[in-house]
């Protein structure tokens, strides 16, 4: 039976009155165009001009400032260092942050309270624990007179002040304080995973390491997307924590892009080059996180 024109009619007029018409949401693109898109563009232009921040008459260089970035020893290695940190910190973060999640997440007595102590560090303002460590860092620090203390003299160091030390030694920070970010989001992904699938697992004679390859890990897929996603935009764009720590030295020993935009543009007064760094910076943050994010949507897919 054939429905006659108006019956076909009403579900269209039942949209309509239930859909808000789109220039309900042209105040809050106005506002975001104000307050985002358009300072971004004029950055972006500036990255193109010579501007000291001061001067309001600056000239167009085109990509002299992109060029001389290249010819920068001191930005090619910022960019090393920042990509270094930034990988350290996904891997070894996320690994240590899934050992405590599994760890809590047994039948220990005590896991309420350990949960509450792994998590306290990254509820602490960066800059207050980057401060806190280069006290406990120091030459005379707490960590060296532990070390004398029980006859380690020979594993004391200048933690901070050695070129060959002191990028691990944020990385150490930067680690003990968010590792316990990533165990939470493991953890809420390890308490959605049923348990009667690890049963069923146990009767078919999986033993415990099986069990997490082939039946939590697939379903942690998730949770791990979350923690690699921000923990390595978190780590490119590192600045609070590595300039409280070494100032990006000694020397050039640990200055990351974001250091060194701050460094040329407010200490040297080259805001045109800084904007160039900037720009690049920008571009690594969106090429690393839309291909990491791609890939583990495709691992998640799969796993599904």
């Amino acid at each position: 039976m054939s429905r006659s024109p108006h019956a076909k009619r009403l579900p269209r007029i039942r949209q309509a009155r239930t859909t808000p018409p789109w220039w309900f949401a042209l105040p809050a693109l106005l506002l975001f165009a104000f307050v985002v898109l358009v300072p971004s563009a004029r950055g972006v232009y500036y990255a193109f001009t010579d501007w000291d921040g001061l001067d309001p008459h600056f000239s167009f260089v085109g990509l002299d400032n992109f060029s001389d970035m290249l010819r920068d020893a001191d930005a090619t290695q910022a960019i090393w260092h920042t990509l270094l940190i930034a990988v350290s910190i996904t891997v070894i973060q996320n690994a240590v942050g899934l050992v405590l999640a599994l760890g809590v997440n047994s039948a220990i007595k005590s896991r309420n309270m350990l949960r509450v102590f792994l998590f306290a560090p990254a509820v602490i303002t960066p800059i207050v624990t980057a401060y806190l460590w280069r006290n406990l860092l120091g030459p005379d620090g707490a960590v060296n007179s532990l070390l004398g203390a029980i006859g380690l003299n020979g594993w004391e160091q200048d933690w901070l002040g050695d070129p060959d030390l002191a990028l691990w030694a944020i990385v150490g920070v930067i680690v003990w304080q968010f590792a316990g970010y990533s165990m939470v989001i493991f953890l809420a992904g390890l308490q959605s995973v049923p348990r009667e699938v690890h049963e069923a697992a146990a009767i078919d004679g999986a033993g415990p390491v099986r069990r997490f390859w082939s039946v939590t890990r697939p379903l942690l897929a998730p949770a791990f997307t979350i923690n690699l996603m921000l923990s390595i935009i978190g780590g490119i764009k590192l600045f609070d924590q590595v300039y409280a720590l070494t100032g990006g030295g000694p020397g050039h020993a640990t200055d990351t892009l974001s250091t060194l935009i701050y460094k040329d543009a407010f200490t040297l007064g080259e805001f045109g080059y800084s904007i160039a760094l900037a720009v690049v910076l920008t571009i690594i943050v969106a090429v690393a996180s839309t291909g990491q994010y791609l890939m583990l949507s495709r691992n998640e897919r799969a796993t599904s």
